[in-house]
């Protein structure tokens, strides 16, 4: 991919790209865990500072709240001169569930390299064990594999240097409506600013890299928060500098060893490269980026455009990952991708308005209508009264709050549709904080305030409810432990697409629960 990257355009990013911020944060006490039925205790132990480490020995630190950087243990010992190695297990855990998986029987699908575990030997005592990997965590467990008869060992101290861009001091102040509103957006703020770290990454545990669906929502939330508006220009531009064949946006991007963009491709994600655009302009003003981006975003429609059959539609498919849109394995794509493809024709039609780009105004704006109207004429099921995706006609909830926001269909009939979704007992659910993000912006579209604050009391609430200190990757209320990838130990408990509760909080509510701007 070396030949196509602009280094003016990469130039540019990597100048905006900030700085970490560290902070020193202190193991807050020690516990004790276990399971009783289906939930998991955690009681306050002894100090760990008291305590003496022989084989066997385990011990939980817990810090208070999720940390994202790097662990420093000071060691000392008890009895004779140590005369041998001290084995080491360290389990680093987001959530308490992690704890009770052992990770050598994991056999899913993600890379179990993932699993924040280590062993290790250390081989002089006293010292200090610093380890040099980043951790995303709350609680850390230590194990005692190994140590010689003659001595025990002793934590005398135990600290987190945690790294984040975001600032703490430039946080805006929000007044909830109430304890629990306060709470989710506390949660939100906290997982928005672990995952802002040179880049907006996705998950600070895994993957560790920026993904355009996330930032999206991430620099959404961070206009509303923290407002490092710098950061999300470096990430599109980044996006921009660094494109795969035929100019076509890549998923995800790495960072390092150097700037590269991933072999990873996505209709809806190429497109949103679109209107993060557009909500950056929006947010800053910033005429100048919005004019030298505009041939980035412009090129993606011409792309999407490849993918349109005949009467105007986006052309099926079942390769998987083709349109990501929400983490049901048996969702179809069709519908959602023709929604998402008006979402973004909608916000390039803006773009086209502020910059007088005329001709393409009208271009657009022609395209549209007749994907529009495709839509309606070929999606829509009469006798269900929704739309309908693929061969299969298959009714989901995704396909109709895509065609929403994509404002395929407005005003009563659309919430009248949304209310009749979830009364087909077939239909296809929504399982991710990311498709619950889209379904709330759906919502509020229509100005349906309260059904949308309702719907996020539930399901953001219910992580809240479950102790979350940052909000996770999925969450299905009626089995929190789901994973699709074949075992919990791998999943990601602060995740970037669950950080909208932050901005819709405080875009579009009051602390007397009135949306903004009503009269």
């Amino acid at each position: 991919m070396a030949e196509m990257k602009n280094q003016k355009l990469l130039n540019k990013a990597l100048n905006l790209l900030p700085d970490l911020i560290e902070t020193k944060v202190d193991a807050v006490q020690t516990v004790e865990l276990y399971k009783n039925d289906n939930s998991i205790v955690i009681e306050q132990a002894v100090d760990y500072r008291k305590r003496v480490l022989k084989k066997g020995s385990r011990v939980c630190l817990d810090f208070g709240n999720h940390q994202v950087g790097y662990l420093t243990l000071n060691l000392n010992y008890r009895g004779s001169h140590p005369d041998a190695p001290v084995w080491l297990k360290l389990h680093f855990a987001e959530n308490a569930t992690e704890l009770f998986e052992d990770g050598k029987s994991y056999q899913g699908w993600i890379c179990s390299s993932w699993i924040e575990e280590e062993q290790l030997h250390v081989d002089v005592v006293p010292s200090q064990l610093h380890l040099p990997r980043r951790y995303a965590f709350r609680y850390v467990m230590i194990e005692v594999l190994d140590i010689s008869s003659k001595f025990d060992l002793v934590v005398e101290d135990a600290f987190c240097t945690a790294v984040s861009s975001a600032k703490d001091q430039e946080l805006s102040a929000f007044k909830a409506q109430n304890h629990k509103l306060a709470k989710m957006d506390q949660i939100a703020c906290r997982t928005l600013h672990n995952c802002m770290q040179q880049v907006f990454e996705d998950g600070p545990k895994r993957d560790r890299r920026l993904w355009m669906g996330d930032l999206r929502i991430q620099a959404l939330t961070n206009y509303e928060t923290y407002n490092n508006n710098d950061m999300v220009k470096a990430c599109l531009y980044l996006f921009a500098a660094l494109p795969m064949e035929k100019g076509r946006m890549g998923a995800c991007l790495f960072l390092s060893p150097e700037p590269e963009v991933d072999d990873t491709q996505m209709f809806d994600y190429s497109l949103f490269f679109i209107n993060t655009l557009w909500d950056y302009y929006e947010a800053t003003k910033d005429m100048e980026t919005l004019q030298e981006l505009w041939p980035v975003a412009l090129r993606q429609i011409e792309l999407a455009e490849e993918q349109l059959d005949e009467e105007m539609l986006v052309r099926d498919s079942d390769v998987l990952g083709w349109c990501f849109v929400d983490w049901n394995l048996n969702l179809n794509k069709q519908a959602s991708a023709q929604g998402i493809f008006l979402y973004a024709l909608s916000a390039a039609i803006r773009i086209a308005q502020v910059l007088g780009d005329v001709m393409t105004e009208e271009k657009l704006a022609e395209l549209y209508c007749e994907c529009r109207n495709a839509a309606n004429l070929y999606l829509w099921d009469g006798e269900k009264q929704c739309y309908i995706s693929g061969k299969e006609r298959q009714v989901s909830v995704a396909s109709q709050v895509w065609m929403i926001l994509g404002e395929a269909i407005e005003d009563q009939a659309a919430v009248n549709l949304l209310r009749r979704v979830e009364t087909i007992s077939e239909a296809e659910k929504m399982v991710t904080p990311y498709m619950y993000h889209n379904y709330i912006a759906a919502l509020l579209l229509m100005g349906e305030k309260n059904m949308a604050l309702q719907k996020m009391e539930a399901y953001w609430g219910g992580m809240t409810d479950l102790g979350a200190d940052t909000f996770w990757e999925l969450y299905n209320p009626e089995n929190p432990s789901e994973s699709p990838y074949g075992g919990t130990i791998v999943n990601s408990y602060c995740h970037a697409w669950s950080c909208g509760p932050a901005y819709f909080l405080r875009k579009y509510f009051t602390a007397d629960g009135s949306l903004k701007g009503e009269k």
